[in-house]
């Protein structure tokens, strides 16, 4: 084998992992996902429902059960909007860190609430989109809640970048709420990072 046909033959072959790579994609699909997520959650909060009312445990069943499957970096870009692209990485992680925190404490708050509420998957209805959307329907007491599960990609995992409840987008109200903090602060980004309290009811309850 001579020296042009080694240096041929590895070029080809690091060619096809190349796009390989670039072709590959979660193997589960993305309702599965979604309603594995689910499941976990309700199953561990089933298990738990009597020790819902201690902070400690709420919070560590939302690290656990929830926290792993969000795309942090993309809900932070979205929710930073423009602020994003004038920030530091620093910045940015800071704010997905302090962003990650006040969640799990919004979050915490509405499942300790936990009732055996149910749910309900729609049809998926596949598309092109990089970011499948997977929605399900709440049933809390006899109200039918949607929740549509923006999905992205992240090394042939799927995590949840956006939410859908209601209707209303989470992630751009976020921004609008973010956006108005940095105006409060006088377009001071780390003020506006280490204040920034994201309301998930008030976003929840935008009409």
């Amino acid at each position: 084998m001579n020296m042009l046909f080694k240096q041929t033959f590895a070029a080809s072959v690091l060619a096809t992992m190349v796009v390989t790579a670039a072709q590959a994609a979660p193997a589960e699909a993305p309702p599965a996902f979604v309603k594995r997520v689910a499941d976990g959650l309700i199953s561990r909060l089933k298990a738990d429902q009597g020790k819902l009312q201690n902070p400690a445990t709420i919070k560590a069943i939302v690290r656990q059960n929830l926290d792993p499957y969000v795309d942090g970096q993309a809900f932070t870009r979205i929710v930073m909007g423009t602020y994003a692209n004038a920030s530091t990485p620093a910045q940015r992680a800071q704010f997905e860190q302090n962003f990650r925190n006040t969640l799990i404490e919004n979050y915490g708050s509405a499942f300790a609430k936990y009732s055996s509420q149910t749910y309900s998957m729609r049809p998926y209805k596949a598309t092109n989109s990089k970011f499948p959307v997977v929605t399900i329907d709440f049933n809390n007491k006899g109200e039918k809640i949607p929740v549509s599960f923006q999905l992205s990609d992240v090394g042939n995992q799927w995590k949840v970048r956006n939410l859908n409840v209601s209707g209303i987008d989470l992630g751009l109200q976020f921004r609008n709420q973010f956006a108005a903090n940095v105006q409060r602060n006088g377009g001071n980004i780390d003020k506006a990072i280490a204040t920034f309290k994201p309301d998930a009811d008030a976003a929840v309850n935008k009409k």
